[in-house]
């Protein structure tokens, strides 16, 4: 059997694996609507999908960030489990790769207790050995800790690795830990936002995966 280069895939999970783009997009837009009725549109919500809240709350008014976080997660988490959707094939590849003995982990921005829960709405919580969320680093991404973090608990080299994800921050999260990175063309932000950040792959469908991890170490 042919020896495969890459062990590990990382994952980025809102708009990666889960599509919570529109659930995202509805609690940012009740959050800022209640402070500024009719000043925001979808669109505008967009550059939120990827950064940390404090972050993206923090470029609106910071002296506020905190107050609209609290708001944003109650209505985030009673309208989770009805806005969030799986992407095609998502369910079916991730347990392909576990069976071919790619070992998973997600690297998320998000708070330790809602991934969980999107994790269990994809039922894929098992196969995943290492989950690295916001509550467990210093720096998000694009800094390279929780990459670094995720890499250390699974004990692989960076050379086996790929990090993907449908964010800026996830590629350049990636290429700043020294790991290969993958986009996702079902980004939100869309392929061509995606690919000026000169990820290794793109992905086109969750199954371009298959074919990537069969790539041999002398390739």
């Amino acid at each position: 059997m042919t020896d495969t280069k890459f062990k590990g895939l990382l994952f980025d999970f809102d708009g990666t694996l889960l599509d919570t783009n529109e659930l995202i997009i509805q609690t940012f837009l009740y959050v800022l609507d209640a402070e500024f009725p009719g000043k925001f549109t979808r669109d505008d919500m967009l550059p939120f999908i990827g950064p940390t809240l404090i972050e993206s709350f923090s470029s609106i008014d910071a002296e506020k960030a905190e107050d609209w976080i609290l708001k944003y997660r109650v209505w985030n988490e009673e309208h989770h489990d009805e806005l969030a959707k799986e992407f095609d094939g998502i369910k079916e590849t991730l347990e392909l790769l576990y069976e071919k003995g790619i070992r998973l982990a997600i690297v998320s921005t998000k708070r330790r207790e809602p991934l969980l829960k999107g994790l269990r709405l994809l039922g894929v919580e098992h196969l995943f050995e290492v989950i690295v969320s916001i509550d467990e680093v210093t720096h998000a991404k694009p800094d390279p800790e929780p990459i670094l973090l995720a890499i250390n608990k699974m004990n692989l080299n960076k050379d086996e690795v790929i990090m993907i994800g449908d964010n800026s921050h996830d590629i350049e999260g990636g290429k700043n830990a020294g790991v290969k990175t993958a986009g996702v063309a079902w980004s939100a932000k869309g392929e061509e936002f995606l690919m000026g950040f000169n990820p290794d792959y793109m992905l086109h469908h969750i199954t371009d995966l298959l074919a990537i991890i069969e790539e041999p170490v002398h390739a």
